[in-house]
């Protein structure tokens, strides 16, 4: 599986993503032509009266409306791509509902189209939550329409056309100060782009420049798998793309693509444990039980020995971090131990799905377990087999196997 590592150790935007991908072999000459498919659409809100009359070309009056530079720059003594949309004529605002109807009205792929969509709606809600207005009131006058739609028409171009199968992230850095926008000076990070980060690995530096954009963290946060540390993979290219500013670090986001040498899932959880020896056993199963119902995603007993030759339990719960809490109570709750220990364990995982069967004795679910695209593991959920071995009064271990081989 091809995938591809954003790092950003000064931050993203949307020319920053752009500059990376050509950077790391995307074809500038094949990227024009693309977003070239959009220009018959760009200028039909401002030029429409004007094609109407047949005055001109509409081709020719909306290649007017902007130009697509791209060059080489260096970054602190580091090379990179910057891309840079300069705007030839004023343009009017755009509502989500026109840049929307650009893209749908657009020659390219429908892949492209949906994720760009995707981006743009993120990038609306995001501004509409934060104006406090419904968000087909938004209008792209603050990241500039004809500059948000090649940035993210762009990635996605970009994307596809280098093969890029997945994304990840490292965390993303806030800048401190103000920063100047069409509603006055705010805050750095711009509100819009604080809703935009939610659920993202973030952290502060003492950086005087907006970091990261609304544009750049809709883009990332839509596409990326997640946020953290590189994953395992065999490199094949690498792209600066450069920003704006002079900073103490080089200005430039980089980007890793290469094939994925392990590609499993991967996120961390908690796991939570506990030493019991005071108990009587035959508690365990319904403090299991109740553990499980707070939110735990599995829990086990190992038998121990404690100190002075004590037998015992270890009980060890694995929960998602927003249930800790939760579970965390309900172990006080329903077992004597005094305390536990918590800790943050990485987890890589096969991918899930869950499909329905027909097999001889009726319908039922099973799970998929994927790497990549290759199914390694079929697991029938019990429910379902010990269901089918109570209707047909047959041996749960012959609904299972009728189950497993149905696939």
């Amino acid at each position: 599986m091809k995938i591809a590592y954003f790092d950003c150790p000064t931050g993203i935007s949307g020319n920053m993503i752009l500059g990376a991908l050509l950077d790391a072999g995307l074809d500038p000459d094949f990227l024009k032509r693309e977003i070239g498919n959009l220009r018959i659409n760009f200028a039909v809100s401002n030029l429409k009266e004007k094609a109407q009359r047949g005055n001109r070309d509409v081709q020719s009056q909306v290649s007017e409306l902007y130009k697509l530079q791209i060059s080489k720059v260096k970054k602190a003594g580091l090379a990179g791509t910057y891309v840079k949309v300069k705007l030839k004529t004023q343009e009017e605002p755009r509502y989500l509902k026109d840049i929307l109807s650009i893209i749908k009205r657009s020659r390219l792929s429908r892949n492209i189209k949906v994720l760009s969509s995707r981006i743009f709606r993120r990038l609306a809600e995001a501004e509409a939550k934060v104006h406090g207005i419904p968000i087909s009131k938004v209008h792209f006058h603050e990241v500039g329409a004809i500059d948000a739609i090649i940035d993210i028409v762009g990635a996605c171009i970009g994307i596809e056309k280098l093969g890029i199968e997945q994304i990840y992230c490292s965390p993303l850095p806030h800048g401190k100060g103000e920063i100047k926008s069409a509603h006055g000076f705010l805050p750095n990070p711009a509100p819009a782009t604080v809703e935009l980060l939610k659920g993202i690995s973030t952290y502060g530096t003492d950086i005087a420049a907006e970091l990261v954009t609304p544009t750049g963290v809709a883009i990332i946060s839509t596409l990326a798998e997640s946020f953290g540390d590189i994953p395992r993979m065999e490199v094949s290219s690498i792209g600066y793309g450069a920003g704006s500013f002079n900073l103490p670090l080089p200005n430039l986001l980089r980007i890793f693509i290469g094939e994925a040498q392990i590609p499993a899932e991967k996120d961390a959880i908690l796991q939570i444990e506990t030493n019991i020896d005071d108990m009587d056993p035959r508690l365990y199963q319904k403090a299991i039980s109740k553990i499980m119902q707070a939110g735990a995603l599995d829990a086990y007993l190992a038998p121990i020995m404690m100190k002075k030759k004590r037998k015992a339990v270890q009980l060890v719960i694995l929960t998602a971090p927003e249930n800790r809490d939760a579970v965390i109570e309900k172990i006080f709750e329903q077992t004597t131990t005094l305390g536990v220990r918590v800790y943050l364990v990485a987890r890589e995982k096969l991918s899930r799905k869950i499909v329905g069967v027909k097999t001889k004795y009726g319908k039922a679910k099973v799970k998929l377990g994927l790497l990549g695209k290759k199914v390694l593991t079929i697991a029938p959920e019990f429910e379902d087999y010990r269901r089918i071995a109570r209707k047909h009064h047959i041996p749960i271990r012959r609904a299972y196997n009728s189950i497993r081989l149905s696939p």
